[in-house]
């Protein structure tokens, strides 16, 4: 089911990968606060992320870059494996912010 129609019709695609990552950041952000209180507002923003990754991974604009391409699903496997699953991969709530807060900061850089 598609959350972000806007989005998904191209606009995504218009956003640097500092923004797109940033933004799914914004995502995981929220889906921390929400962990211990609300398991199911929690679950709603992983699944938003996981659809921002997905269009992330479509955008064609990163297929040149494998390395890049591999380090977005390794980033998306991290975030389902550490709300969803079993957390093998042994992420904080911490380490996975700061991971996507350095987007953050290079987007608004990007703008000036």
């Amino acid at each position: 089911m598609i959350q972000h129609h806007d989005l998904a019709a191209g606009r995504w695609w218009e956003l640097s990968i500092a923004e797109q990552l940033g933004n799914i950041g914004s995502e995981i952000n929220r889906a921390n606060r929400w962990r211990r209180r609300k398991p199911e507002v929690m679950e709603a923003s992983v699944f938003r992320a996981l659809e921002l990754f997905d269009l992330t991974l479509s955008d064609p604009r990163h297929r040149p870059f494998r390395c890049r391409l591999r380090e977005i699903a390794r980033a998306r496997e991290v975030v389902a494996d550490f709300f969803l699953g079993a957390n093998q991969f042994s992420w904080t709530a911490e380490a996975l912010q700061k991971y996507f807060d350095a987007f953050t900061v290079a987007a608004r850089n990007e703008r000036g």
